[in-house]
């Protein structure tokens, strides 16, 4: 995660009033690139407010002791390197919040968002030892900084998709934020890909319906960015690209709160016969894997609406009931008269259900899928292997960074707070008599200091080099000798000497 980009400052500008004397050319250029010393406290605490927004957590305490969690991932390409070449072998690791800021801030991370029963690696063994956790203490040493520890013991192992690799989608598209135009989604996975699913993973929605993840160019044409005149500058720029269409028969973002991709379906297929059921939307069909009888724009297949799903164990047997009596949506395949067969005595809800169709399909959610899930003793097998079918899953979240508070703890520097503060706990980590001699130089320091901001932020004046160095000339008594060498080279510049240099500019000293 990169930090929000500083604000660039406002140069002053205006005529001097008119009982101001006149400064030298030097010091009004210098002016000009200067701020008032209220300007300055205000975009301060602007860059501080917007690290914050960027990093509200708290960022002092690995997740790696809290085991298995459903937490925010990245993935380090700088301590591990994806291969050129596909066939090699490759050792992903996952990193949680906190360290891909104190460990990784520095480094080429992949933000791969919340994944389920994932425990960070950060200071193990699928890290190199050059890349231990800071966070984390020697259980033997007590010293800040692990490496080449063993996955947490007590948790299953991680699972790593290709997600890991900066791939995401059926087209394992390398993810830049920069160039990807719309918005893709994540499947609320059913199972890894190991198992047949997709563990997590983020789709377009071209993709998810066969059609690829740039349809819409080939559609409609190569589109090229639009060219806009900045209002009063006559300067082109570009246009903000706007999100390209949801392609045919994918639903409005309104309409779901998650989805199950086709991988997750086809590898759990008692879900198919829900799709179009209360709690559920039509099937959204992968038109590749779609039969001849069916297509995207088609509703719930009525074909086959008579044969048992292997999943489910229907025998097909039983009395016909309304769909209005079994929380089927009767506009999906089913007419008001249609009534699917059950078992007479069958308490499983998946039983009275039609028939799934036919085709690869990805099947979407509402909200309140869950309350119409079926909870009989065969379909709870379904419900306890996956248990973010029973209920919402809470993804966890570090505590907040209070305002003003040192929010990496009280032995690190990288706090959200102000400068002043994280300046306090940096000296925390020092010997206490040198921590005090700097409390004491600090709080000096600020006491004389505090003049002349005060004078500059009443007036609204700039602070220019000159004036910081005549402060501080008067601070050490030796602002009579500043004046008169100030004086000998005015007099050598007026008398035509080249002290200036070729131009009469000056550089500015490294003060």
């Amino acid at each position: 995660m990169d930090p929000p980009p500083p604000q660039p400052t406002q140069p002053q500008t205006g005529d001097a009033p008119v009982d101001q004397k006149p400064r030298t050319e030097s010091v009004s250029a210098q002016s000009n690139e200067s701020q008032t010393a209220a300007d300055f406290l205000r975009d301060q605490l602007q860059l501080e407010a917007d690290a914050r927004e960027a990093m509200p957590y708290a960022f002092d305490s690995c997740t790696y002791l809290l085991g298995p969690l459903k937490q925010s991932v990245f993935s380090c390409l700088t301590c591990n390197p994806i291969p050129k070449d596909d066939s090699t072998p490759y050792e992903a690791a996952g990193v949680c919040y906190a360290c891909s800021i104190q460990c990784h801030g520095d480094h080429t991370l992949v933000e791969i968002f919340a994944k389920r029963n994932f425990t960070c690696d950060c200071g193990t063994t699928r890290l190199p030892a050059t890349s231990p956790c800071t966070i984390r203490a020697n259980p033997d040493t007590g010293a800040k900084g692990v490496h080449s520890e063993k996955p947490f013991a007590d948790s299953p192992p991680n699972v790593y998709n290709q997600n890991f690799r900066n791939r995401f989608c059926l087209c394992s598209c390398d993810y830049d934020p920069f160039q990807q135009k719309g918005t893709m989604f994540q499947c609320l996975g059913l199972g890894t890909h190991l198992t047949g699913g997709c563990g997590e993973d983020w789709f377009h929605p071209g993709c998810l319906t066969g059609l690829g993840p740039n349809w819409y160019e080939k559609a409609n044409g190569k589109q090229e960015d639009t060219k806009v005149k900045t209002e009063g500058t006559g300067e082109e720029g570009e246009d903000e690209a706007e999100d390209p269409p949801m392609p045919a028969g994918f639903p409005d973002e309104d309409d779901f709160e998650g989805f199950f991709c086709y991988k997750c379906v086809e590898s759990n297929p008692w879900i198919k016969r829900y799709a179009g059921s209360r709690g559920f939307l039509k099937p959204v069909f992968f038109e590749g894997g779609a039969t001849s009888t069916t297509s995207v724009t088609a509703p719930a297949a009525t074909a086959a609406a008579d044969s048992p799903i292997p999943a489910t164990g229907s025998d097909g047997d039983g009395k016909k009931r309304k769909a209005s009596e079994l929380g089927v949506d009767e506009t999906v395949g089913q007419g008001p008269d249609k009534r699917p067969k059950s078992s007479a005595d069958s308490d499983c809800k998946l039983d009275r259900l039609p028939a799934p169709p036919a085709g690869k399909f990805n099947l979407f959610f509402k909200p309140d899928f869950r309350n119409e899930l079926c909870q009989c003793t065969k379909c709870a097998t379904y419900l306890d292997t996956f248990p973010q079918l029973r209920e919402e899953e809470e993804i966890y979240e570090p505590p907040m960074s209070e305002e003003g508070s040192e929010a990496g703890g009280a032995a690190s520097t990288h706090g959200s707070g102000s400068i002043y503060e994280r300046g306090e706990s940096a000296l925390k980590n020092i010997d206490r008599v040198r921590a005090i001699e700097g409390v004491m130089a600090y709080n000096m320091m600020k006491e004389k200091l505090k003049p002349l901001f005060e004078a500059f932020a009443g007036t609204g004046k700039a602070i220019g080099a000159d004036d910081i160095k005549d402060y501080f000339a008067r601070l050490r008594g030796d602002d009579e000798a500043i004046r008169d060498a100030g004086s000998a080279a005015a007099a050598s510049r007026d008398a035509g000497g080249d002290g200036a240099g070729a131009g009469g500019g000056r550089e500015q000293s490294g003060y």
